[in-house]
């Protein structure tokens, strides 16, 4: 690992969430592995597709395809990118055992409009698929952004054009476009012996007076408040909605629906869709559930429905984004 500076995330070894919150211990994830019981989901889940990739776009609009679990398609005017791309049958160190699908995703590589960037939000095997990354660096040359101490690792795996970024800095894209990459309350690792030698977070994407945010995968803590105050109203947020149960110990790594949409409410975003659910049985809640429950948090917390939504795999949908934000509206 190169010799990052101390800050309120490193210790000088690992990295850590400020809040002081130690994420499960093994003994923990022990038990975890031998009480949870997984339900039933279904055996085959079918998509129905309907991709409208070469629409021209307008300023104020944004073409969303939702891949699935936390991979989306992001178009716009003047740019296309992915967010923690993921193809494979699996996520798991092996091709042969893990966590397998139970949806195909909402469209082949193959079928992708070109690629400008691709945004990685830490290295656990359902967001940093390294054979789906190889694809895209092999056909698309894509920049890839990817939180400290993942550079060398993708390297390493003959994926090309990395630059990898601690919490609160940013990196223009061009003159236009401007990456930056903000907290996640999380943690990493891909074996026995590298856990937390990496780091985790969330992106922001700002062009014009414009202001997309994907969550990647997180719990619920006090950073979503400081995300707004420090880069102001997302416009358009993709947040994480499932696999959190039981709770006693998914609390510190994901949020629930109603976590999602406090949320929302905390970051002050104007349309935000949730992901991370439907695709890998990653935990204990039914195939269904996430959806659900994040139909009763926005009862509960009087958010408008049509403000929090899920969409189907493989359908495009166009958001219209207001031309002007202010940045503590």
């Amino acid at each position: 690992m190169p010799n990052y500076p101390k800050s309120d995330h490193f210790d000088g070894s690992r990295f850590f969430n400020p809040n002081n919150r130690e994420c499960n211990s093994l003994w923990a994830g022990t038990k975890m592995f031998f009480t949870i019981k997984y339900p039933e989901w279904p055996t085959s889940i079918k998509n129905t597709p309907a991709l409208d990739l070469n629409r021209s776009l307008g300023s104020d609009e944004v073409a969303v395809t939702f891949v699935n679990h936390a991979t989306v398609l992001v178009q716009t005017k003047n740019f296309n990118f992915l967010t923690d791309p993921v193809w494979s049958e699996r996520v798991s160190p092996v091709t042969w055992a893990g966590p397998r699908r139970y949806r195909e995703p909402g469209l082949k590589i193959e079928e992708l409009p070109k690629i400008d960037f691709v945004v990685i939000s830490h290295n656990h095997y359902d967001h940093m698929d390294i054979a789906t990354l190889k694809k895209l660096n092999d056909i698309f040359h894509p920049q890839f952004y990817v939180p400290l101490g993942n550079k060398s690792f993708l390297e390493g795996n003959e994926i090309s054009n990395v630059q990898e970024m601690d919490w609160w800095q940013s990196i223009q894209f061009n003159p236009d476009v401007k990456i930056s990459l903000a907290p996640a309350d999380h943690f990493s690792g891909r074996g026995l012996l590298d856990r937390n030698k990496t780091l985790w977070g969330s992106f922001v994407i700002s062009y014009g007076n414009h202001l997309i945010y994907f969550g990647g995968d997180t719990a619920y803590s006090p950073h979503f408040k400081a995300i707004r105050e420090h880069y102001g109203r997302a416009d358009l947020a993709f947040l994480p909605i499932g696999a959190y149960d039981p709770r006693w110990f998914m609390k510190v790594v994901h949020m629930n629906p109603e976590e999602a949409v406090q949320a929302h409410i905390d970051l002050g975003a104007k349309q935000s869709i949730g992901i991370h659910f439907g695709t890998f049985r990653l935990t204990a809640e039914k195939f269904e559930q996430p959806v659900s429950d994040l139909g009763d948090a926005l009862k509960l917390k009087k958010v408008p429905t049509a403000n929090f939504v899920t969409l189907d795999e493989g359908r495009t949908q166009i958001f219209k984004i207001e031309p002007e934000r202010a940045k503590n509206e």
